[in-house]
């Protein structure tokens, strides 16, 4: 049942006219009723303008683009590189362009649906939505939710590096392979001879984390090293996609098994505390202990040693996911498609020590 105007004012006990004036913007408001009117558009899941149908005809010049943390490179050049797709693709009302708002989540699941509500409210034309997710049934259930009425009120949405969602609402999945390129990073460093390797691992409630970490033990399991069994929980640590973490997380897997000989970092920020840290415990790069990360950003090949790591296209997916967002490229079959990453052997990593 669509949720109308009256109902909004019905809930907040207030004249229609006010809830428009709120919405709108264009008349002043007491404080304490705007946040009225705005709690009960909230409970209401309304949406401006009414029926899906018109809004289909009727979304705005505006795209939001969900980043977890906008000074991380990764995030950063994903949607640095949509919302150019987005400028020399769009063709909106006012002067033939898209207006791409970048929204800063923070990695918080309620902010990240507080964007999708407001960006709902300003019927946005499209939703890019990066990184991975987050493993909890609620907020997937919820952001499903929501993905859905944006997608019914005509709004494109596109997942760019983020796996699939239930459901239909989704114009496209851009999913990269992390789980793949876990693998791969740990069978080079299997093939170099090492066999003590510390990973230093995400947060545990990220889609990312998982399956990065997946890829490792499955490379490990292959060889026969015991893949996700207890030994290698000892040499494995959790924290958040910093360089901080990374260095108290490799401290701690050296204090754990001084005789590591490698160790392999969730990212390449993580990879550069890692770094710090082995430096710090007196030891050589590479000639004591191996050091890879993943995502290949910028800094990863001006590091001394440059970084081992596995390359994901950021750059390359974040134009797609404009592209698609503005509906000027064709959505993969299916609706996902699945990017691989490419390893890229640098001088941080060499057989062990003898």
């Amino acid at each position: 049942m669509t949720v109308t105007l009256a109902d909004v004012a019905a809930r907040a006990r207030v004249s229609p006219a006010t809830v428009s004036r709120v919405l709108n913007g264009n008349y002043p408001v007491a404080a304490s009723t705007r946040e009225r009117v705005l709690r009960a558009v909230d409970e209401l899941d309304y949406v401006l303008n009414g029926p899906a149908s018109a809004l289909a005809a009727a979304t705005s010049d505006l795209v939001g683009i969900l980043v977890n943390d906008i000074a991380d490179p990764f995030f950063g050049i994903m949607a640095g590189a949509a919302q150019s797709a987005i400028g020399d693709t769009g063709t909106g009302r006012a002067g033939g362009e898209k207006l791409a708002v970048v929204c800063n989540t923070g990695g918080s699941p309620e902010r990240e649906l507080t964007y999708l509500t407001l960006l709902q409210r300003q019927r946005a034309a499209a939703v890019v939505v990066t990184g991975g997710a987050l493993e909890d049934p609620a907020h997937i259930a919820a952001l499903t939710a929501k993905l859905a009425k944006l997608a019914d009120a005509g709004t494109r949405v596109v997942l760019c590096g983020r796996p699939p969602m239930p459901g239909d609402a989704v114009t496209a999945t851009l999913a990269f392979d992390n789980r793949g390129g876990g693998r791969r990073l740990t069978e080079h460093l299997l093939a170099l001879g090492h066999r003590r390797i510390g990973y230093v691992a995400g947060p545990a409630e990220r889609t990312t984390t998982r399956d990065r970490l997946e890829g490792h033990r499955d490379a490990l399991a292959a060889a026969g090293l015991g893949g996700g069994g207890p030994e290698q929980d000892g040499l494995t640590a959790h924290g958040p996609y910093t360089r901080a973490a990374g260095y108290e997380a490799t401290r701690e897997l050296l204090a754990r098994d001084p005789s590591l000989t490698a160790v392999v970092a969730a990212n390449d920020t993580v990879a550069l505390g890692a770094c710090a840290a082995v430096r710090e415990a007196g030891l050589r790069i590479p000639q004591d202990v191996s050091v890879a990360g993943f995502d290949d950003l910028p800094f990863s090949v001006d590091a001394v040693p440059a970084l081992t790591t596995v390359r994901l296209p950021l750059h390359e997916a974040g134009v797609r996911a404009g592209r698609l967002a503005m509906g000027t490229d064709t959505p993969p079959p299916g609706g996902v498609e699945t990017i691989a990453g490419e390893l890229t052997v640098r001088a941080s990593t060499a057989p062990p020590r003898a």
